[in-house]
């Protein structure tokens, strides 16, 4: 590894320029989830130009780019989603345009968001979560190829994705990806290093996710005469104050924190004056630990509906794990349940110290951090136990917020390290990528 320090240095200052251009096009291209289309095209002729010698759109819309340097190599998928979340309100851009890219010297964080410091970065939805971090994954491509065209024998291959609808947290393009492109196309992979913000740590690990949708039923009257119907509004009252206690009892993990519920959304029908309401719905947000399930949550909220009942003979109420029908950009409808696993590999395992010792070895301190929102490694890691790694130069305290940005000096350091983890973990033994 120290004889390609040099030329892996080199390489990223010399496609740096090109990296940031990039960051900056895919910044300024809009793509909602469901809505990426414009972006998607974006990526492919990114790649095509910078000579990825496959390229290719699934039937759901994701993007597919393969460098391959030996057949005796592992396969290793470096993943962004390509959707992002909606702007909000313009005037809480601080007068940036969200899909303006503009660079210039800000106050930014440092990296562990300790001090504020000067730095150039680029602004706009989507540049920490995960457009800038794309970028790079594109361009470690390119740089990996020219390193090849110098003399350097690589091995394995290179595949970059860029999948839709990962905000809506359900894993959809990333499953359908997995279970249904990769397949049809003869890929596998061996491991991944997703590009969700990581402010150039090593992320090991994430809470596991499921979207609750409690119905507590009442029955209508005349709001004058509260008495002749029941009201699910005050029955949703005695809920949330269980809820609230429950949520009180939930365990902690040591690397990952506390298993959290939280209603989001309470909405009730009819919704109009002078009737009482007959249906409350609750929208839950349940963040899982490690060995926690959509089934085992959905058990829990219905042990709190039970106690209710048996306390109110007037309480009723429904729980099921909500599921949403979305249709992609190219008119696939699906309908999955809105629920992600938890995840989480040892420092130990030899992918993550292959990943340490590259990092390392481009001098850039080893940190290690785990995630406090769900990514689509929820699937790779989680359900396919394949070892997985966040690393990208973006900082997840920006992400959806109105401050989003990048920095472009991290997004240098990203390059060399992006490029210097493929070549160590490529280098080591299958047991590097043995299940986490």
């Amino acid at each position: 590894m120290s004889l390609l320090q040099d030329e892996i240095k080199e390489l990223s200052v010399k496609v740096h320029p090109e990296t940031v251009d990039f960051a900056v096009r895919l910044i300024q291209t809009k793509s909602v989830s469901c809505n990426e289309k414009a972006v998607a095209d974006c990526y492919m002729n990114e790649m095509r130009k910078l000579g990825y010698e496959s390229v290719f759109r699934d039937e759901m819309g994701n993007v597919v780019g393969c460098i391959t340097f030996s057949d005796d190599g592992p396969a290793i998928m470096y993943n962004s989603h390509m959707d992002h979340v909606d702007e909000g309100a313009l005037d809480n851009w601080q007068g940036y345009d969200p899909y303006g890219g503009l660079l210039d010297e800000c106050q930014v964080d440092n990296q562990d968001a300790s001090v504020q410091e000067t730095a150039r970065c680029i602004h706009g939805r989507a540049a920490s979560d995960v457009k800038g971090g794309a970028a790079v994954a594109v361009y470690t491509g390119a740089m990996l190829k020219e390193l090849k065209q110098r003399g350097f024998a690589l091995k394995g291959k290179f595949i970059f994705t860029g999948v839709v609808q990962e905000e809506p947290a359900e894993c959809a393009g990333m499953s359908y990806l997995i279970d249904t492109t990769f397949p049809k196309h003869n890929l596998t992979y061996d491991a991944m290093v997703s590009s969700e913000a990581s402010s150039l740590r090593l992320v090991l690990g994430s809470r596991g996710r499921v979207e609750l949708l409690v119905t507590i039923q009442g029955r209508t009257s005349h709001a004058s005469t509260p008495w002749r119907g029941i009201n699910a509004i005050e029955k949703a009252v005695s809920f949330l104050s269980a809820l609230r206690d429950f949520a009180d009892k939930l365990p902690c993990d040591d690397d990952l924190g506390k298993a959290t519920i939280t209603p989001t959304i309470i909405s009730c029908t009819p919704g109009q004056l002078s009737i009482i309401p007959d249906r409350c719905q609750i929208a839950i947000d349940r963040r899982l630990l490690p060995g926690e399930t959509a089934a085992t949550a959905t058990d829990e909220i219905q042990t709190i509906i039970d106690k209710i009942k048996r306390q109110d003979t007037a309480f009723s109420a429904e729980v099921k794990v909500n599921s949403i029908p979305q249709t992609s950009y190219t008119g696939l409808t699906h309908v999955l349940p809105k629920a992600m696993v938890a995840w989480k590999i040892a420092k130990e395992h030899p992918f993550v110290t292959a990943c340490a010792e590259a990092l390392a070895a481009v001098g850039q301190e080893v940190q290690y951090s785990y995630w406090d929102f769900g990514t689509d490694a929820s699937k790779t890691a989680g359900l396919d136990r394949k070892p997985c790694i966040g690393y990208s130069p973006m900082q997840e305290q920006y992400a959806h917020t109105p401050y989003d940005k990048v920095r472009c000096d991290y997004i240098l350091k990203a390059l060399a390290g992006n490029a210097a983890i493929y070549i160590a973990a490529s280098n080591r033994t299958r047991e590097t990528f043995k299940p986490i």
